[in-house]
């Protein structure tokens, strides 16, 4: 990282701490830990994903000119792409759309290669809509998507109504969770909310409250038992089934069903920081200058979008689901360098199995049809 990025990534950090302690004595001392990551991440201007700093690439800080602080599919492959755009091409036809919404579209690179193979297949498309609430993301993605500007628009926020097929890539684990605490074990044990307070010198520290919310299902054992809940990314497809009429929706992302998720092994969560290409635990680090994710819970979004109406088309592995949707047949001729990329996208001890894919779709369009993406290994009813 050169001098001039190091100040501005100290200016921004300094700005967004000064706004969060702002945020915790306005709040009586103690801040929930959704909020506070709701800060981190989206603050204006200052949020992680809110300023300019680069975070999507193949490698870290100061090397090759890059900066970046993670790799996704899309940047890790362009075959990624082509293979989703089969289908949601299929998805398309059986739900008589011609849009495509994508949410948190990142450098632009799925929507580019999505695009691209629509094109090559022959697939018209009216329009492609991106909400994103990052505004130096949104300049990347228009000089990447420069040649599909006939079709591309940009939105803050959904419509009263909307219908099309809608893509997510990593865009679930980026929403606030909420922290929960278990102190004492399963019998007797007392469960709090984790949030953030100030110490005597301003630094922000971790800080329990007492809390009447629990975690979906009942932890076994007497340890401390850390984790998350989901409630944000839960409201989202709740508001998507409140305005969504036509079309199926598929959203790739790493994460477990719920008796995965709460496993009583899994004692101190799955809350994660990402920055250079390196992973640490500690968001109160730093804020605003790398990624706050935490695992889905899949079961929790699942049943959140069956309760609001919509119905689950498939749920599966990303491996699983790339090689169903004809991923092979994509690869044929590819280098050497390039099927080891995209190893790491559909092996099991990469991206293959931690990364799953949920399909929903409106009730009306769930019937007659089976995602090609789901037509072998589909675990619909491991959720």
């Amino acid at each position: 990282m050169n001098t001039e990025s190091v100040s501005e990534s100290t200016s921004l950090t300094s700005a967004l701490q000064e706004r969060v302690q702002g945020a915790i004595r306005a709040s009586g001392g103690w801040l929930p830990f959704d909020r506070f990551m709701a800060m981190a991440l989206y603050e204006p201007g200052l949020g992680y994903y809110a300023n300019a700093l680069p975070k999507f690439g193949h490698m870290p800080v100061g090397v090759a000119g890059q900066g970046s602080d993670f790799v996704t599919a899309p940047e890790l492959s362009p075959l990624f792409g082509h293979t989703v755009a089969r289908q949601v091409a299929q998805a398309l036809d059986a739900t008589g759309t011609d849009e495509i919404w994508e949410f948190g579209a990142g450098t632009g690179a799925l929507a580019l290669q999505v695009l691209d193979a629509l094109a090559a297949l022959g697939r018209p498309l009216r329009r492609y809509t991106i909400v994103d609430l990052s505004g130096s993301l949104r300049q990347r993605q228009h000089a990447m998507l420069a040649a599909h500007s006939a079709v591309l628009r940009w939105a803050d926020a959904l419509p009263d109504t909307f219908e099309g097929v809608l893509l997510g890539n990593e865009v679930l684990d980026a929403m606030p969770v909420q922290l929960l605490h278990r102190a004492g074990g399963q019998v007797g044990g007392v469960w709090h909310e984790r949030g953030v307070a100030l110490d005597a010198e301003g630094a922000l520290v971790w800080a329990d409250h007492p809390t009447g919310l629990r975690p979906p299902v009942d932890i076994e054992g007497p340890h401390d038992y850390l984790t998350e809940i989901h409630p944000q990314a839960e409201a989202f497809v709740r508001t998507l089934a409140d305005r969504w009429r036509k079309g199926a929706g598929f959203f790739f992302d790493y994460g477990f069903p719920e008796a995965e998720y709460y496993h009583p092994q899994r004692h101190m969560g799955t809350l994660i920081c990402h920055r250079a290409h390196r992973s640490d635990d500690d968001p109160l680090a730093d804020v605003g200058e790398k990624d706050i994710t935490a695992h889905v819970n899949f079961t929790g979004v699942a049943l959140a979008a069956q309760d609001a109406g919509l119905s689950v088309l498939g749920y599966t592995s990303q491996g699983r689901f790339l090689i169903n949707a004809g991923l092979m047949d994509a690869a044929q001729g590819a280098s050497a360098k390039e099927n080891a990329l995209l190893g790491k996208l559909v092996n099991e001890h990469e991206m293959g199995e931690l990364f799953k894919v949920l399909a929903i779709a409106p009730a009306d369009c769930a019937g007659g049809w089976v995602p090609v993406g789901f037509t072998a290994g589909d675990r619909t009813h491991r959720l």
